[in-house]
């Protein structure tokens, strides 16, 4: 059976039970045929989205796009969307995070668009393909990436004579140094979710599979153990900061040089930035570190589509501004700059905004080690149909797990039988 066949299986009892198989008469979008003029409703919340919809119709005259900001997906858009399918009155577009896809995918939410999507399959980077493909179906126009690299705090790894690490053992090293070099110094800060994800992403330790016509979860496989125990040994050795990623402390540490690195996606500089102004001039880029001397491998972390839900009744129209929105070199680097996105466009690498040296990492070309990256994302990832329940379990056992209260281990074993229970009380089939 075909991994489309398989998951559309796995997830049909789900779909079945949210009502949302019998809507593949509704309509997206106010045009009602693909032979004359369309118009396409597209929800989003990016910075710039609305000024690359005005930008698109003012060049074409055969599309007309509308625009309407929605709350971020966590933040309400997703049920929202979700609600106007079961409502029938859904948009044709809506900007979905890589992560969220295949639990729309397994509600029956969206609209395979391969027809129309196929002949534009090499414009994309290969993982960010993935991303929003499953099988043979493909859902939506992959926009941005978050290939993954390490920010690292060059001042301090100078006066300690220490140089970007290369393999995750030279990066212990380096931790045990900096800490020895001062008790209130830290290699990095705990991690949770998608961040963490990224770490296992990087090392081929897969959280989902489709498995025939069932849905496999191995959070706690062998090489995800391999993954938490290293990042264990850092807590077990007190290396690791306890300030929160995203906390006032951890931008505080950033900038006085309390936390020397963050391994993240892309958009961590402009979190970075944004947040540490003490670091500026202190900061640099290198690549992600690798498990083995040689290796070139490369996590991701963040990254959306502009996803076809059920029911478009002008996909083709559709398409063509989903993929106009993640290939036009003006608009896109618009984007880059409003924001803070990553091409997953392979042609976009070299966008002004993408080019140019940044003051806060010393006037380095930062953006230079993640073009490199990008193409080396791990291409063999699939995220789960309840990522948001999913997702919560792992933090509520990660972030005990990082104050030494149990282990990382244990924090994805049990996020993985929590997972396994909602799969199966949401009627998905669940290879054990």
């Amino acid at each position: 059976m075909k991994k489309s066949a398989a998951i559309r299986m796995a997830g049909a009892a789900g779909a079945i039970a949210l009502g949302l198989m019998s809507l593949a008469g509704c309509s997206g979008s106010t045009g009602s045929s693909e032979s004359g003029k369309a118009t396409v409703t597209f929800w989003g919340w990016a910075p710039g989205y609305a000024d690359a919809v005005k930008a698109f119709n003012a060049s074409h005259s055969d599309v007309t796009v509308k625009y309407q900001e929605v709350q971020p997906g966590s933040k309400g858009g997703y049920q929202k969307m979700l609600n106007a399918v079961t409502a029938n009155n859904a948009p044709c577009l809506a900007q979905v995070g890589y992560e969220t896809l295949p639990s729309f995918a397994a509600q029956g939410a969206l609209d395979d668009v391969s027809q129309y999507a196929n002949d534009d399959k090499e414009d994309f980077q290969p993982a960010a393909w993935s991303s929003v493909s499953i099988g043979d179906a493909v859902y939506g126009a992959p926009v941005d990436t978050g290939p993954m690299g390490l920010f690292y705090n060059k001042q301090l790894f100078d006066s300690l004579g220490l140089t970007a690490p290369t393999t995750w053992d030279e990066y212990k090293a380096d931790a045990e140094k900096i800490h020895a070099s001062d008790p209130k110094k830290f290699i990095s800060s705990p991690y949770l979710d998608y961040d963490y994800a990224g770490f296992a992403w990087q090392t081929g330790a897969k959280w989902f599979d489709v498995d025939g016509d069932a849905w496999k979860v191995t959070m706690a496989s062998d090489p995800n153990k391999k993954v938490a125990d290293y990042w264990q040994g850092l807590v077990s050795e007190g290396l690791i900061s306890s300030a929160p990623m995203y906390d006032q402390a951890w931008y505080t540490g950033l900038g006085d040089g309390s936390i020397a690195t963050v391994v993240g996606a892309v958009w961590q500089a402009g979190v970075i930035k944004g947040g540490a102004a003490d670091g500026s001039g202190k900061w640099a880029v290198a690549p992600m570190p690798q498990w083995s001397a040689g290796d070139d491998q490369v996590g991701n972390a963040g990254g959306s589509a502009t996803a076809v839900l059920k029911g478009c009744s002008t996909p083709k129209a559709a398409w063509e501004f989903a993929h106009w929105l993640s290939t036009d070199k003006d608009t896109y680097n618009t984007l880059v700059q409003k924001a803070g996105l990553y091409p997953a466009a392979t042609a976009l690498t070299d966008l002004p905004a993408l080019t140019e040296g940044d003051p806060y990492f010393g006037g380095q070309k930062i953006f230079d080690v993640f073009a490199k990256a990008a193409p080396k994302v791990n291409q063999d990832w699939t995220w789960g149909p309840v990522m948001t329940k999913t997702a919560a379990d792992l933090d509520d056992g990660l972030g005990k797990a990082w104050a030494g209260q149990g282990t990382i281990a244990d924090a994805l074993k049990t996020a993985q039988e929590k997972t396994v229970a909602e799969l199966k009380k949401q009627g998905l089939t669940v290879s054990e």
